[in-house]
């Protein structure tokens, strides 16, 4: 069973920045960032086959996200990041690293990300 642990998440106003870091027990092939904001459900927001062959290794991003958002994994240290840029109110959320599709016995405790206007 993979075990997943994120952090990085913290307060900032918006327009600010923030970099979420994923470290995963072992190599997964496909993983995405995922988040809950509060009274929502949760949603995939970026993924990333990652795959040895660099033409299928296609990142894919929500359009809330687009252009703001950057998904990226160190392969040495087996950990995947969300890089955050002008980050909004709308982005405040749990943030989860997990499989795609989700393993449901695999979440983490996430971390969070408040965005403040």
């Amino acid at each position: 069973q993979v075990q997943l642990a994120e952090s990085g998440g913290g307060l900032v106003q918006a327009g600010g920045s923030l970099r979420l870091s994923c470290a995963p027990s072992r190599s997964i092939n496909t993983m995405g960032w995922y988040r809950q904001a509060p009274g929502k459900q949760r949603e995939l927001v970026a993924w990333r086959n990652f795959t040895s062959d660099s033409i299928t290794s296609i990142i894919q991003y929500v359009d809330s996200v687009k252009g703001r958002f950057t998904l990226s994994r160190d392969n040495a240290k087996n950990t995947m990041y969300l890089q955050m840029n002008n980050l909004k109110p709308e982005d405040t959320a749990v943030y989860y690293c997990n499989n795609v599709p989700a393993d449901n016995r695999a979440w983490g405790q996430g971390t969070q990300v408040t965005v403040s206007s």
